[in-house]
């Protein structure tokens, strides 16, 4: 009894990603094991733990985007003395994100990461292609609550959050106990929905394994031009549509913003956690010459919605990949739907594994296997580095941007910024967010 306790200790303490690495090696042993010598009731036993594992991810997928999104909505009310920046903030971060999801789209479809190995794909998951954009937009609006939920119609179930969550502002006060149980809910569904992450190595183990067993080896290979398109999709965002947007919007010389941001831009990409980094995150914008009273918003709600390496260059390269490997076709309607839920989806990462759940959310809105999510699992670890170091470069980038356009921006200090560890000078009086008097307003 001791052992096992013990066992369970040890377990708890290894990383993660060394946990899912494992889940990974053991699979593709299993699996390799099973197909070389016949092992029937060794494959269906893999084949058992992955369905498990894919049924619990969507089982979870529902309650979690009408909660995120309802709050998120109803949260509006907590930023009125603010709304022209919450509007600006917003904006930036959709602006970024489309221009992220569209470098994924472009890679993904240029590059074929998939290309080269086909799987069998589940008939009844093949996105539909009949029908036409008329039908696609009376589509959102559901006729029927349970089937919406039942289906996993994500874009029905986002269309009934945002039409509730804008009953219960214009409610006002008489409706507190209704956000404050939405709050809970959605708490207790993020709890929940962790520990169905925290299976993710079983369920890498069965799937991976399942997949060996039942076609070899050619299924490793595409990861590797998988990876290299992350790679490279996440570095043109952070050091190529970054930089032109602090030089040609902002104004500022963009060497300044990495002499400045480094630090948690380094830390994001060894933590993988843009939550954990978020202090450091506020620091160093504070630093860069943001405000304080409008970094103290905007970096906390970046640090949970703002993911352009999560949600938005890996779930649009992951998507083409799946459905390459599965020998499904997207169209243009598959794509722009892609683009809508990277730029949307965001909201229902707050908190947890984001990428894990994006990709579970972009996969179901264009119908495709959520078996994919646990053949990407494999090498996540080494993807979510650098997904979560552009999470964290664009959650600086935005609030300096607003800044600049604002013209709340201390020039000075972002032209001189400095060094973390250094030590703090004597804080200057605290000044209001407000516009410079010597200087118009610019609009967007």
């Amino acid at each position: 009894m001791s052992s096992a306790v013990d066992s369970l200790k040890t377990l708890k303490r290894t990383p993660f990603w060394a946990q899912i690495a494992a889940g990974l090696v053991l699979g593709v042993v299993l699996g390799f094991i099973a197909k070389e010598y016949s092992v029937s009731w060794l494959t269906e036993t893999l084949d058992q733990i992955g369905t498990i594992f894919v049924q619990l991810l969507k089982l979870a997928v529902p309650p979690l985007v009408f909660t995120a999104i309802l709050v998120s909505v109803v949260n509006l009310r907590n930023v009125n003395n603010a709304a022209r920046l919450a509007a600006r903030t917003l904006m930036w971060f959709l602006i970024t994100s489309l221009i992220a999801v569209a470098i994924g789209l472009t890679i993904g479809l240029v590059t074929n990461p998939g290309d080269g190995f086909k799987l069998p794909a589940d008939p009844g998951k093949a996105p539909k292609t009949n029908g036409d954009w008329l039908d696609f937009l009376t589509g959102i609006i559901p006729t029927n609550i349970v089937t919406a939920f039942s289906e996993v119609k994500v874009l029905q179930i986002v269309f009934l959050a945002v039409v509730l969550g804008s009953a219960i502002l214009s409610v006002g006060a008489k409706a507190e106990p209704l956000v404050k149980g939405a709050e809970l809910v959605l708490e207790i569904i993020q709890k929940a929905l962790w520990w169905v992450i925290k299976l993710s190595p079983l369920g890498t183990l069965g799937l991976i394994g399942t997949s060996v067993a039942t076609y070899g080896w050619d299924l490793i290979k595409p990861l590797g031009t998988f990876t290299a398109d992350i790679y490279i999709g996440c570095a043109l965002v952070m050091f190529v549509v970054y930089p032109l947007l602090l030089w040609l919007v902002g104004k500022v010389n963009p060497l300044n913003y990495f002499k400045g941001a480094w630090p948690a831009i380094q830390l994001a990409f060894v933590s993988r956690s843009s939550v954990g980094t978020m202090p450091v995150t506020q620091k160093v914008t504070e630093r860069l010459g943001v405000p304080k009273d409008y970094a103290s918003f905007a970096v906390p709600f970046g640090a949970t919605t703002k993911m352009d390496g999560c949600a938005a260059v890996y779930p649009a390269i992951a998507a083409i990949f799946v459905a390459e490997v599965y020998g499904v076709n997207l169209g243009i309607k598959e794509y722009l739907l892609i683009a809508f839920v990277s730029v949307i989806g965001s909201a229902a990462t707050a908190g947890l594994t984001g990428a894990i759940i994006m990709l579970t959310l972009t996969l179901s809105t264009v119908n495709l296997p959520l078996a994919g999510v646990a053949l990407l699992l494999a090498i996540d670890p080494i993807l979510d580095m650098m997904r979560t170091a552009t999470n964290v470069a664009g959650q600086v980038v935005v609030p300096i941007l607003v800044s600049a356009r604002e013209k709340t921006l201390d020039l000075e200090m972002y032209n001189n910024p400095r060094d973390l560890e250094a030590p703090d000078e004597p804080a200057k009086p605290h000044v209001p967010l407000q516009k410079t008097p010597d200087r118009e307003p610019v609009s967007v």
